[in-house]
């Protein structure tokens, strides 16, 4: 067997993984490379190999830098079965929907830029009818599953605990006359997280390939980050101000939303009005509420004995366009979560552009920013920045909460590796900044010291 590792290699995303066994060739995601326009726009369009080639594909969870490019690979040529989760599959089609809107909307802002230079307008890399293709050629399989997927390749899904459907995968190939076990991590979340359960111990692997976005971070508790969530939300709100959250439509503003529930039962804050704004963190939701088999034990008795996890008499959801715009004249303390988590695109901009120069108010980081994104720019205190191409000054308090990370960090992740048995020959370390991925295999060098550690670089092969 072997291996092209072709997206997130020494970065955190465009997941994409070619496999080659038995004189067949599966894919391991197709998520969207994110970062700086024209580099994303050359990797996105054009793959490493030819698409009508790909036999079949697997697709561990419906984040969009694993599972994004698909409408674009279908479109290109790919007729085979994406295998998946149930939740992941229902996901996936609000995902892949949102992002070709965001794709349409993105050709045509550069398409007037390059009008003005007279330059020809640019095409989408996708849009709603090539996303709505891609779903038709997914086929859900549930956890603990095996499924025979190619010849001498059967896949076992095993939740990873990251967002809801998501797993790890497991293949069991039988290659010339010998088997083994290749373990694909997916993304690990957080033992112990509000919500969904832990990430199953898997047995028997032979190979492993692991995540380690957070490869060298400790992360604090979830219990100091709902006291840390009490604290910043209810002294904003004393003051007069309101809080926006930038947060991943899938998973994140779930996990928030659930947390600001607990907190106001509890009377650990003031009922006042929570707002979610985002048409994609909308629909997710009511996904979310469709699948109480990933839920854990604490959330599904609290569907059964209190009702929706995800709903309160203080908390509205928004589609509406004109309803979205209505808050910004708000002048009550109030929650305002909206989509992006990196602020990168999304209903987030206008509450920044509007909300973030007033020094009462609160941005409220819950997420991962990646490098040279907006979210990471506040962060580090930048003012002013560049919103829809303007400058604003970033006024408010800014914090970030880790304890929400939908990634385990290097303890939690080394924890996990050492509930997985067998022997482990071969481990490949990927989807972590370089400087994650290659301190996470320092660690991994005394976890496994039988295993030969490899950090892949863009595009590496390497033979099983």
């Amino acid at each position: 067997m072997r291996i092209h590792f072709h997206g997130a290699t020494r970065t955190t995303t465009g997941s994409m993984y070619l496999l080659e066994v038995n004189g067949q060739r599966l894919l391991l995601e197709c998520g969207l490379y994110q970062g700086r326009r024209d580099e994303s726009i050359t990797r996105n369009c054009c793959f490493p190999f030819d698409p009508k080639k790909i036999d079949t594909a697997i697709l561990s969870h419906a984040h969009i830098d694993h599972c994004g490019n698909f409408p674009n690979l279908c479109k290109q040529g790919f007729t085979g079965n994406i295998y998946s989760t149930f939740a992941t599959r229902d996901l996936a089609s609000i995902m892949l929907e949102d992002s070709a809107s965001i794709q349409q909307s993105d050709a045509q802002f550069v398409s007037k830029k390059r009008a003005k230079q007279g330059k020809p307008p640019v095409q989408p890399l996708y849009n709603a009818t090539d996303a709505e293709r891609a779903i038709r050629q997914f086929v859900a399989v549930n956890y603990d599953r095996p499924m025979l997927i190619a010849d001498g390749v059967t896949v076992t899904f095993k939740d990873a605990g990251h967002i809801l459907g998501s797993a790890q995968v497991v293949l069991d190939v039988r290659e010339g006359g010998r088997k083994f076990r290749y373990l694909f991590s997916g993304d690990i979340g957080r033992p112990g997280q509000d919500i969904l359960r832990d990430a199953q111990p898997v047995k028997h692997v032979d190979f492993l390939q692991i995540e380690s976005t957070y490869g060298n971070r400790i992360h604090s508790s979830p219990v100091d980050a709902r006291d840390e969530l009490a604290s910043l939300v209810g002294d904003t709100i004393h003051d007069g101000g309101k809080v926006i959250i930038p947060a991943f439509s899938v998973g994140r503003t779930q996990q928030v939303v659930y947390a600001l529930h607990q907190l106001t039962d509890a009377g650990k804050l003031p009922p006042v009005p929570i707002y979610v704004d985002s048409p994609l963190s909308t629909n997710a939701t009511e996904i979310f509420r469709l699948h109480p088999e990933c839920f854990d034990e604490q959330t599904y008795a609290f569907l059964r004995e209190k009702g929706n996890p995800f709903g309160m008499a203080n908390l509205t959801y928004i589609r509406d366009v004109a309803l979205s715009m209505k808050l910004n004249e708000l002048k009550e303390p109030a929650v305002i979560i909206s989509a992006s988590g990196m602020a990168e695109a999304g209903r987030v901009l206008h509450h920044l552009k509007n909300h973030g120069n007033d020094p009462k108010n609160l941005i409220l980081f819950v997420g991962f920013c990646a490098e040279h994104t907006l979210g990471a720019q506040i962060i580090a205190g930048r003012s002013p920045v560049n919103i829809f191409g303007e400058p604003y000054a970033i006024r408010a308090r800014v914090a970030k909460i880790d304890a929400f990370s939908g990634h385990a960090d290097r303890e939690e992740l080394s924890a996990y590796v050492k509930s997985i048995t067998g022997p482990i020959k071969k481990t490949f370390v990927i989807h972590g900044e370089e400087e994650q991925s290659l301190a996470f295999a320092e660690t991994l060098k005394h976890l496994l010291p039988k295993s030969e550690i490899t950090v892949p670089v863009l595009h590496q092969a390497i033979e099983v």
